[in-house]
């Protein structure tokens, strides 16, 4: 599994492309803004997009999904606790003065536990609310994409409709914290880190704070 993180729109989100070696299929994380441009990376690289994912469903992560379905054709997924936001990502961009286009309904709705799958590589959905209720994280080979659930040195804010500040804590620590160290997380904001990174310094969850 190869990755490439392209940072998009006005609040700087992580597109990762995931890229299968053996196939040159690419699977798409938080296709935020900038659809042109991230498809340009796709197709210059000679790839076949076949899905995307959102992580959740704030209007940052979503903005380019309608564009993707109708260039591409790609399966769109998301957490079915995530369709309130994502239905109503316009609106929210519009509240912060900012503009989204609506996203077109998913192909198909992912649960905890389930496997996306992107030609050879296979990545585990796991379901880690508090930022927003239908948030989640894709984990497999050594790396996670967490969205917005943690971030170097830093957590998801739980300010916003359907974050709850405990439920993101628990699951972070429940779920997150508990894979292997060497795991290279892979955020929605700000660079990358790793599991044991954020065990030791993470002022949030990490271990001196427990």
């Amino acid at each position: 599994m190869d990755v490439q993180t392209l940072i998009v729109g006005p609040l700087q989100v992580n597109c990762h492309i995931v890229v299968c070696a053996a196939s040159r299929q690419a699977l798409v994380v938080d296709p935020g803004a900038e659809g042109e441009r991230i498809l340009a990376a796709i197709e210059t690289a000679g790839l076949q997009l076949k899905t995307i994912v959102n992580t959740h469903g704030h209007f940052d992560h979503v903005g380019a999904n309608r564009f993707f379905v109708e260039k591409t054709g790609a399966e769109l997924l998301i957490h079915a606790a995530a369709l309130p936001l994502l239905r109503d990502a316009d609106t929210h961009a519009a509240a912060y003065g900012l503009t989204a286009e609506s996203s077109p309904e998913p192909d198909r709705l992912l649960a905890d536990g389930e496997t996306v799958v992107c030609g050879e590589v296979a990545l585990k959905v796991l379901h880690v609310p508090g930022h927003s209720p239908g948030g989640l994280c894709l984990y497999g080979e050594g790396e996670l994409f967490s969205g917005d659930a943690i971030f170097a040195g830093s957590v998801g804010r739980t300010d916003l409709p359907g974050g709850d500040h405990e439920t993101l804590l628990r699951e972070i620590r429940d779920r997150l914290l508990t894979l292997p160290a060497e795991t290279v997380v892979h955020p929605g904001h700000g660079p990358d880190t790793t599991i044991g990174r954020e065990r030791l310094v993470n002022p949030f969850v990490g271990d001196d704070v427990y």
